[in-house]
């Protein structure tokens, strides 16, 4: 058994309106599966979920974003320094702000969404020529090592790369965007504003799942969402995600 990550959950005063941004920011397409929930995904036929695609859910919450960096983000892939140029113009015209996370100098670019949330336009890369528009989901641990483990385990995605500084996995399948575990010398103090989704794959026991990711180190987490089809839960570090009902 394995769970697959399919979708980046942000939390958001204003669904609509963030979604629209991502949306036009990747050149995605948006939809809703109810009031208060903006899918943003792949034009063109997509069909969710998709075997590697890691698409965003926005959801509105009545909490705005605290000042504190988001210990999950997005980092977007360029292909030249003119596209990554281009692109982080086109970002602002739609509402992107530079933001001072203590990055010094360095070649990415550093914005934040309408809302504050943070994330990154990389500069050219070879080995995110492939991975489509994100070319990572980032996220600020204590112990890479620790959760290539876990994650690992969890998921159904190869680890790539573990060094003390960080860790790094990707689908099986070697397309698609990384997910990368960085070491950071910050402590949790506030709520995820943003997180992963898990799903498991049709025919797998959700409930199944859940329990092996306990056995792994997940931890019941209760965030008042009362009786929903998903499970929230936190891995061995405190970092939110819920496994979602099966496809």
């Amino acid at each position: 058994m394995a769970l697959r990550p399919v979708q980046v959950n942000i939390k958001a005063l204003d669904d609509a309106a963030v979604g629209r941004f991502w949306a036009d920011a990747l050149g995605w397409s948006v939809s809703s599966e109810g009031p208060g929930v903006t899918n943003v995904e792949p034009g063109d036929g997509f069909v969710w979920p998709d075997p590697v695609a890691v698409c965003i859910d926005v959801v509105t919450v009545p909490e705005p974003k605290t000042a504190t960096k988001n210990r999950v983000h997005l980092d977007l892939a360029t292909a030249s320094a003119a596209h990554q140029a281009e692109l982080v113009a086109r970002l602002k015209a739609l509402g992107a702000t530079p933001a001072d996370v203590g990055q010094g100098d360095v070649p990415w670019t550093v914005l934040a969404d309408p809302e504050g949330n943070e994330f990154c336009v990389l500069e050219p890369r070879e080995s995110y020529r492939d991975t489509g528009p994100i070319a990572r989901v980032v996220v600020d641990c204590a112990d890479p090592r620790a959760m290539a483990r876990f994650w690992g385990e969890a998921t159904d995605w190869t680890v790539h790369e573990v060094t003390g500084e960080h860790a790094v996995l990707r689908s099986a399948r070697g397309v698609g965007p990384y997910i990368e575990f960085r070491r950071s010398s910050e402590a949790k103090t506030v709520p995820d504003r943003v997180h992963l989704d898990l799903l498991p794959y049709p025919g797998d026991d959700k409930a199944a799942e859940v329990a092996r990711l306990k056995t792994l180190g997940a931890t019941d987490l209760d965030l008042g969402q009362g009786d929903v089809p998903w499970t929230c839960l936190s891995d061995p570090e405190g970092h939110e995600f819920c496994v979602l009902g099966s496809s």
